[in-house]
């Protein structure tokens, strides 16, 4: 379990356990959803629509063996579920909102049921910017469930009406492989539920979900060269592991996902002028174009591509591996400094 989200996790539960404490146990839960909405958030807005329905690891019981959409929908409708039918005892924001059709969703149920050929075409045909959007419409409904909740709250149980009810909206599945989750949540009262569906369950599953992200990053860089647009190795950065390089569609360089679009005006700049990267462009000492255009941040890249100008890419790899067997940095900058030339220079005394 990722350690920052464990943590909050941790601190939450202590929180909420006492009353004097309850409001800013509140507080570090929704911080912390909103923390884990963040991830989903970016995968969508940076990956392509065909890698929501890939399932990298295969079939299993695993959460990572499964697809970026199940994974998205499984974790909302079980929350949406929870929170409006068996506690407020409403309309699900699902039907309020009517995200059947807006999502052009197969299914109304938590997807527990689907085997590996149903969850592939489930993926298939949801609209993942639609479910997106329902997502955002059931955390934003819980978190003011949330923000209501009193301490005296947390000790509510559930009773066969209630299960009754769960049973009758037809959004558990009645197969083995979900039917148990009627039972579960019933099972818990209020706290027990804010501690699961609500926490723990976001957790195992945006954490299954970047497994499958990096997974298939790793996938779609194989055979591809290494050296991005700007002259950054992406076999030496430390957003390898989950990064797909700006030369591949799993595009997740933080620069990239900075832009409108999703693509690096470097990268959209050396497509446009043919060039295989700015270390062929007669400009590059003085550009101001995307990476380049923070100065002093992305110096260290500049010196990188300036290398390259005079070297090639190869006496770059070369270099780096050597600085990377004998010096532990993350960034690249931490070695190379700010100021193009004394970068340079350093790139040459590891030559």
């Amino acid at each position: 379990m990722d350690k920052q989200w464990s943590e909050k996790n941790k601190k939450m539960q202590a929180l909420i356990a006492k009353e004097a404490t309850f409001a800013e146990g509140i507080k570090v839960l929704l911080e912390l959803r909103s923390d884990l909405f963040l991830q989903i958030e970016s995968i969508v807005k940076t990956f392509p629509p065909a890698a929501f329905c890939q399932m990298p690891f295969g079939c299993g019981e695993a959460n990572h063996k499964a697809t970026l959409a199940w994974s998205m929908w499984h974790i909302f409708r079980i929350e949406d579920i929870v929170c409006h039918t068996l506690i407020l005892r409403d309309k699900q924001v699902f039907v309020e909102g009517g995200w059947k059709q807006k999502a052009k969703s197969a299914t109304i149920t938590t997807g527990n049921e689907l085997d590996e050929k149903a969850m592939v075409a489930f993926s298939k045909k949801l609209d993942i910017k639609a479910a997106l959007d329902y997502c955002k419409a059931v955390m934003d409904s819980t978190n003011e469930l949330l923000k209501k909740l009193q301490f005296s709250d947390l000790k509510k149980k559930f009773d066969a009406a209630d299960r009754e009810r769960l049973i009758k909206s037809k959004c558990v599945s009645d197969d083995e492989s979900a039917a148990w989750l009627v039972d579960f949540w019933c099972g818990k009262n209020v706290k027990g539920l804010v501690q699961m569906p609500f926490s723990r369950h976001w957790i195992m599953h945006v954490e299954a979900v970047r497994r499958i992200k990096n997974k298939l990053c790793q996938q779609a860089k194989k055979g591809v060269d290494q050296i991005a647009y700007c002259g950054l190795s992406c076999d030496h950065c430390f957003l390898t592991a989950w990064c797909g390089s700006c030369r591949t569609v799993y595009n997740t360089c933080s620069f990239a996902t900075c832009s409108p679009d999703g693509v690096c005006p470097n990268t959209a700049c050396c497509k446009e002028k043919g060039l295989d990267g700015c270390y062929e462009c007669d400009e590059l000492y003085d550009c101001k174009k995307g990476f380049y255009s923070l100065g002093k941040d992305t110096n260290a890249i500049r010196a990188m591509a300036l290398f390259i100008q005079k070297h090639g890419k190869k006496e770059l790899l070369k270099v780096l591996d050597s600085l990377h067997k004998k010096k532990k940095f993350q960034k690249i900058q931490e070695v190379l400094g700010d100021d193009i030339e004394e970068g340079l220079k350093i790139l040459e005394e590891w030559r």
